[in-house]
């Protein structure tokens, strides 16, 4: 064999090859290689050099690494629960009490499964936010932001084929009410929902295949996609903070990515790391009795990070609440980067001094306008009943939507007159309609009690 290298080898192959060849009997040669193996590794997922001001906490709050170390997670305490589950029926549910009873850490593996699975939802979620609020989406970064939302929904797939699998009452029904919002896809929802069950309800089938989704297919796509994402941050560069009142081509202070950024990452990671363990240590994941399709719990919710969405169903006409409503939201998130924009505002938290305001004042209409819209619906407006001469579909469907938009127009329409910028304006109506989202999401979860009726919340928690 040639102990030479061909020149023609990729870059980090021949350098890592050469290490080798230095002697390699000696103690300080090992130190050698192994730091340029870490520093390689490093290098591949960060630029050798990133501007200062990006290492500010306060501007990522270090979410992006924080998911990382979520899937870390994620795939670590998934392997070892996979040596302690059978995904049948009749086996799920005692796995799950064998993990609390017999297997050493058992109950402690799943705690930090469960948990840093939720976590995982909230984490993207904020990090979506705040890529958008800092106008991190913005040219050349238009292609990210959508691997960004399909990332989201990946996470929330995964999350929702692993809800089903401990077989007890609160994931068995939780399951079934979140399925049944796939039947209200038109001419195809009815034959994707028993592909995905595996028969018209759920049963043995859909607990083997959402199995086979949550170890394998989303996993895999979930870690392919992040991958790209990664290397398009890359490639793409990171937003750089900067006031309100500063032009964006003022030049930035570089530091090296090993130590500067490398050390805060491994200092945020284990900081992260000690809290997750905490929280898993004091707050065992749920686990109610054995599933049983004869008695449905009342009230029979979805997960709650479908919370908003089953309670978008009880104002709107299915195909509406379920389909059309999150589908055009879903649309309407990936167009923003394209629409053109009338200001430089990358890296600016909410696009102006103006716009914080805008974004303040949304929030509170928001929560107002979502509060006052399921009130009225809950005890004064029903739209069926005062055009019965309509079909459900057009009455409860296309007339409140028209409504919203028209709402929705009105208010852009206001804004811009006022002074707003075209971006300022669809920061506000983004703003507006995800504190209504979140709004409609706690009340869901904590306000609807026994047959989806208006309660306390002391009435909800037990």
């Amino acid at each position: 064999m040639n102990d030479n290298l061909p020149e023609a080898r990729p870059g980090l192959v021949q350098r890592l090859w050469r290490s080798v060849q230095r002697d390699p009997l000696s103690p300080e040669s090992d130190r050698d290689r192994m730091r340029l193996v870490m520093n390689n590794l490093i290098l591949h997922l960060h630029p050798s050099k990133v501007a200062a001001r990006t290492l500010r906490f306060n501007y990522t709050f270090g979410l992006g690494g924080l998911l990382a170390l979520l899937a870390v997670i994620q795939v670590v305490t998934g392997v070892l629960l996979m040596f302690a589950y059978t995904p049948s029926p009749d086996s799920a549910y005692q796995s799950m009490l064998a993990l609390q009873t017999e297997v050493p850490f058992g109950q402690l593996i799943r705690n930090l499964h469960h948990w840093s699975a939720n976590l995982m939802i909230v984490a993207i979620v904020l990090h979506l936010l705040r890529v958008f609020f800092t106008g991190g989406f913005a040219s050349p970064r238009q292609f990210n932001w959508v691997l960004g939302i399909i990332l989201l929904l990946l996470v929330v797939g995964a999350n929702f084929t692993g809800y089903l699998l401990p077989w007890d009452q609160l994931a068995y029904w939780a399951v079934t009410v979140g399925s049944s919002l796939i039947g209200y896809i038109p001419l195809a929802g009815d034959a994707i929902t028993r592909l995905l069950l595996g028969g018209p309800e759920v049963g043995a089938a859909t607990l083997t295949n959402f199995y086979g989704l949550h170890v394998a297919v989303i996993p895999l796509t979930l870690f392919a996609v992040m991958s790209f994402h990664l290397w398009r941050v890359r490639k793409d560069t990171l937003t750089v903070p900067r006031r309100a009142d500063e032009p964006g081509d003022v030049p930035v202070e570089k530091v090296t990515t090993i130590p500067h950024l490398v050390s805060r990452e491994l200092i945020f990671a284990l900081v992260m790391l000690a809290l997750i363990i905490a929280w898993a240590v004091v707050f065992n994941a749920p686990l109610e009795e054995a599933a049983n399709p004869d008695h449905s719990p009342n009230p029979a919710k979805a997960a709650w990070y479908f919370m908003g969405l089953q309670e978008l169903l009880l104002h709107f006409h299915p195909t509406f609440g379920a389909i059309i409503i999150p589908g055009l939201a879903l649309l309407g998130l990936a167009a923003l980067p394209y629409l053109e924009p009338d200001m430089e505002a990358q890296g600016i938290w909410f696009r102006s001094i103006q716009g914080r305001w805008i974004a303040g004042i949304s929030i509170v209409i928001g929560v107002l306008s979502a509060a006052l819209f399921v009130g009225l619906d809950e005890v004064l407006l029903d739209l069926p009943a005062l055009l019965p001469f309509l079909p459900t579909v057009i009455s409860n469907g296309w007339v409140p939507l028209a409504g919203i938009l028209l709402f929705l127009l009105a208010y852009y329409e206001g804004l811009y007159r006022l002074g707003a910028t075209a971006c300022e304006a669809r920061l506000a109506i983004f703003t507006l309609l995800l504190a209504a989202f979140f709004t409609f999401t706690i009340i869901g979860i904590f306000f609807r009690g026994e047959g989806m009726a208006l309660v306390m919340p002391w009435s909800v928690i037990p």
